[in-house]
């Protein structure tokens, strides 16, 4: 019994090893030369752009105003005297 579990989990290993050993299939087979030859430079600066700016027409709507609340944050009155306690254990 211990030498078919033996085979098994032997088994089991080289599978995996000969599953994922290999390169990942993102990764690229090529060198660091390639990559750089992907690198697209474009140039603008000759391009003179010409137009007028659109506006819409019509009157503008200001947003609703919501209502105010008042803060959630509470400050707590009674943390002094803990922190004089505090202090006193140091």
């Amino acid at each position: 019994m211990r030498t078919l579990r033996l085979v098994l989990a032997a088994s089991f290993l080289v599978l995996t090893v000969a599953t994922f050993g290999g390169p990942a299939f993102a990764q690229n087979a090529g060198n660091a030369k390639d990559a750089k030859a992907k690198v697209k430079v474009y140039d603008f600066s000759g391009d003179t752009i010409e137009g007028d700016l659109i506006k819409p027409e019509g009157t503008t709507v200001d947003a609703i105003d919501f209502a105010k609340h008042s803060s959630l944050i509470r400050i707590r009155k009674d943390f002094i005297a803990e922190i004089l306690k505090s202090a006193e254990d140091l």
